[in-house]
């Protein structure tokens, strides 16, 4: 008879890689972004590409 281990050790989530964590914070990123995007634009009159010099 094997016997079963009374404790199971917690486990952290891993911060890297592709998980619940990164997904929600890359999202988070793009969102900010866009939104700055977004504001640039409004207050220049002109798109990023112009306001960086790309166009």
């Amino acid at each position: 008879m094997t016997q079963k281990p009374t404790v199971s050790p917690k486990l952290e989530d891993p911060k890297f890689g592709f998980n619940e964590y990164a997904e929600r914070l890359n999202g988070r990123a793009a969102m900010i972004g866009f939104i700055l995007m977004v504001v640039i634009e409004y207050t220049t009159n002109q798109g990023v590409l112009s306001w960086l010099g790309l166009k």
